[in-house]
């Protein structure tokens, strides 16, 4: 069991890390108050029953703009076997779009309701070759060894596609699960998506374009670094950059069903990943979620089911447990489904809290009408993504769920004009953020949160508020409830 330690002087989220049992180190301003100029703030957390490929980053503004992330490993205990040879090395590969404008500036535009347009670079680990596709190797090769690439899309909005010149990568974990290792000669990987893969280097001994260029835009733009093997031949890489995959997003949908869960690997735990046989539960709650566009007072918000949520003063995680959320935000401001077709569209601007009882199986479905893919995070849990397909989804959808092997993960993306669907049991009570990890989109309401709560009130259940925790807004002042007990 892992316990980390992290300092920074902002608020700082961990993608992917379920922080089981506790939610007060989320890093979310739905749980933890910010941390202002000249203080610090140390997040103590356990990476339990996780392994994987992760990033972190600042929730507060738009840091993230400006190189505010790094990638987190969470390896196996060595007690555990993994369902491959160790590599050679561990390489860890952040990509993401990029744009000239300062955070802050940015960060002016979405304030007075603005869009981000479209971006003006790609870069990988926050940096990019001259305009000749010259530059030092980012990463080195032995001839014959094997490599793991952790490849995460660490930008604000635009979907990438990877891919190594001349060499295949086989994809061996995805969000903390160990997959079916299949061969792909590229991956387009969504905004806050990671993949793992092994690359051998098993070519002619020269340098190498590792390539991301942009999928879904008009202009597709490219970012390259170079991999060279360490008796690599003077000379750049060739220039002849592999092609990426054209047309619509169909090759994109059809390469998720190619994802599986490797049901005979042990992850985490000693238990192979299989022998959690969740399509066999049944579902007791289903959750419709649309997202769509509009403007409020002539600035654009994002919504989901009508709602655009707002930030309060005092963390929703803080008003709950001191007891005051009645004076900080209402429960189920959105229902199960969305406003029917046809109606008026009304925005509303409010905290968007949903209320979960504890331990029950769930179904999320997510409808995305727009004409832009969108891209989804669930916060404290990891999901089966059962399904993504064209059109507005139904009942009748479920006879096309994958209930065997979906990929136990923590994002999904939803095609234009398109539907997926995720299952879960939500065990691990707290206040978990559920969002757009599109940036724009999140920072104008995009998100809700939902509220597990243990009617126990039990230590077995969720852990204490922290000793070093952070107070603001209302509960700043106020007496302490008492402990969780046993």
């Amino acid at each position: 069991m892992l316990c980390m330690q992290i300092m920074l002087m902002i608020m700082l989220f961990r993608m992917g890390v379920q922080h089981r049992k506790n939610s007060w180190q989320d890093g979310v301003p739905g749980t933890n108050c910010p941390i202002l100029p000249g203080q610090n703030y140390t997040y103590r957390f356990q990476v339990k029953d996780q392994i994987g490929s992760y990033f972190y980053y600042p929730t507060t503004a738009m840091h993230r703009a400006a190189g505010g992330f790094g990638g987190l490993r969470v390896n196996s205990r060595l007690l555990i076997p993994v369902p491959y040879a160790d590599p050679e090395d561990d390489y860890t590969v952040l990509i993401g779009d990029w744009y000239t404008k300062s955070h802050s500036t940015l960060k002016s535009f979405l304030d007075a309701g603005r869009s981000l347009a479209r971006p003006d670079g790609v870069l990988i680990n926050g940096k990019s070759l001259d305009k000749k596709g010259r530059g030092k190797p980012l990463f080195t090769m032995k001839p014959g060894k094997t490599y793991k690439y952790r490849i995460c899309n660490v930008g604000l909005k635009t979907s990438l596609n990877f891919r190594i010149q001349n060499h295949l990568m086989k994809l061996v974990e995805m969000e903390g699960s160990h997959t079916v290792q299949n061969v792909y000669e590229s991956l387009d990987v969504h905004v806050g998506q990671c993949f793992s893969v092994l690359v051998t280097a098993d070519k002619e001994p020269k340098a190498y374009y590792m390539v991301a260029s942009t999928r879904f835009t008009k202009k597709v733009l490219t970012g390259k670094a170079i991999v060279s093997y360490t008796n690599a031949k003077r000379g750049p890489p060739s220039a002849d950059i592999p092609a990426a995959p054209v047309g619509n997003w169909a090759w994109s949908l059809n390469q998720f069903r190619s994802f599986r869960w490797n049901l005979t690997a042990s992850a985490a735990r000693p238990n192979p990943q299989g022998s959690y046989h969740y399509g066999k539960i049944n579902i007791t709650r289903t959750i419709k979620l649309v997202n769509s566009a509009s403007r409020v007072n002539g600035k654009l918000r994002y919504t989901i089911n009508g709602v655009s949520h707002v930030d309060t003063a005092t963390p929703l995680k803080l008003a709950e447990y001191f007891r005051v959320a009645d004076k900080v935000f209402k429960y189920d401001s959105i229902k199960d489904e969305p406003p029917a077709e046809g109606t008026p569209q009304k925005v509303t601007l409010a905290p968007n809290v949903v209320n979960q009882p504890f331990r029950n199986f769930v179904e999320i479905i997510f409808e995305n009408h727009e004409k832009s893919l969108q891209s989804w995070h669930l916060a404290g849990y990891s999901f089966f993504a059962a399904a993504i397909g064209p059109g507005k989804w139904s009942p009748e959808q479920r006879k096309n769920y994958n209930l065997l092997d979906a990929v136990s993960r923590h994002t999904i993306q939803v095609f234009p004009k398109s539907y997926a669907a995720i299952l879960l049991t939500f065990d691990n009570a707290g206040m978990w953020n559920l969002r757009s990890e599109l940036t724009e989109n999140r920072y104008l309401g995009q998100q809700l949160y939902i509220s597990v709560l243990s009617p126990a009130r039990s230590l077995r259940d969720e852990y204490n508020i922290p000793d070093n925790a952070l107070l603001c807004g209302i509960v700043k002042k106020l007496p302490f409830p008492p402990p969780y007990t046993i």
